[in-house]
Order: structure tokens, then sequence, then C-alpha cells
């Protein structure tokens, strides 16, 4: 695999799962999983949905983290937890409020069901900057470092063009790492 820029390993957009934004959390489940099952074996699976406006521009995306949030809706009231670092409201504060607040004290099987119906506008992540189809491998590595994210929009002349995903390119470094430790290259 010769790949030097992002356009290189990035996914297009027209082959990554979307939901509109007027969809449900079922809908957005569904799309995953009818493009997990049409994906091609030699990548990793897809492990979030793009959401789409009417004009079908991406607005934002949901991961599994995400839909796992929307089990519980009342964990949003903490916010996010870099936030509450940055006011010194630690990992004992965290855990202190999720056992007086009694998260995850309802039935599992109950929060699934509740969340069905949630509109993925609620709880996607909005669309934050993206990295340009003509950037270096190296700037996406540094992208993905300073962001922790498992994957970024990919733009072109301001437009979404695809997703890199962190999963593809670990690979792709993983491959270049290999090939020069074996003396292959």
């Amino acid at each position: 695999m010769n790949v030097e820029r992002v356009k290189d390993l990035m996914l297009p957009i027209n082959e990554y799962p979307c939901a509109s934004i007027d969809a449900v959390l079922t809908d957005a489940i569904r799309a995953l999983y009818e493009s997990q099952a049409k994906a091609a074996s030699d990548r990793e699976p897809y492990r979030a949905v793009l959401i789409v406006d009417h004009n079908q521009r991406v607005v934002g995306k949901i991961g599994q983290l995400g839909f796992l949030k929307a089990l519980e809706p009342r964990f949003n009231l903490l916010g996010d937890r870099e936030n509450l670092d940055k006011a010194g409201l630690g990992p004992e504060f965290l855990d202190w409020m999720i056992d007086n607040l009694r998260f995850w004290q309802e039935d599992f099987n109950l929060l699934c069901q509740r969340a069905r119906s949630i509109g993925v506008e609620k709880i996607m992540q909005p669309v934050d900057e993206g990295i340009d189809a003509d950037a270096s491998l190296a700037d996406a590595v540094h992208q993905f470092v300073m962001r922790q994210t498992l994957s970024l929009l990919v733009t072109s002349q301001g437009e979404i063009v695809g997703i890199l995903r962190l999963s593809d390119l670990f690979h792709a470094a993983a491959e270049t790492i290999l090939k020069k430790s074996n003396g292959t290259e």
C-alpha cells in the first residue's frame, strides 16, 4: 500500500452510512448495520453514522459512544469530561455524581426501548473542522492525536468529500512500520 495523502486513505462520503437529520436512533442504527453488511471485507467495519441535512450536507456524526450515551440522556447533565477537568472536578467527582444521581439503575431493556425514538439531532456530534484531502498522512496523525477522535471528516475546497478513520490510518502506519522493520523497503 503506497499512501501519502489523506485522499489516498479516506473513505468517500457516498460509501459511508448516513442518516437524515430528521431520523431517530433506530434509523441511524439500521443505516450503520446495513452499511456494515455491504462493506468490503478488507476494511474495518463502520462504527459511526454521518448525519445529513435536507441538502445532503454532513452536519454531524454519531459514533458508538454517542449511541450508548443516548441510553442515558441524564448523563449529559454532567457535561464533557474535559470541561469538568478544567473546572477542577476530577474523576472522583464524576464517580460521586454517578453514584449519587443513581445513573444506570434502570433496566437495560427499558433504557434501550426509551432510546429508540430519540432524534439523532439531539445526540449527534456536530461537524467540527476537518482535514484537507491533500494533507499529508503525518498531518493526519497529528490531528488524530491532538483531537483524540476516532475519525476526521475530509474536505476539499470547503466541501466534505470523505472520512478518514483512525483504524485505517493505524493500519497504514503499522504496515509501513512492519515493512521497514522487515527490511522490505
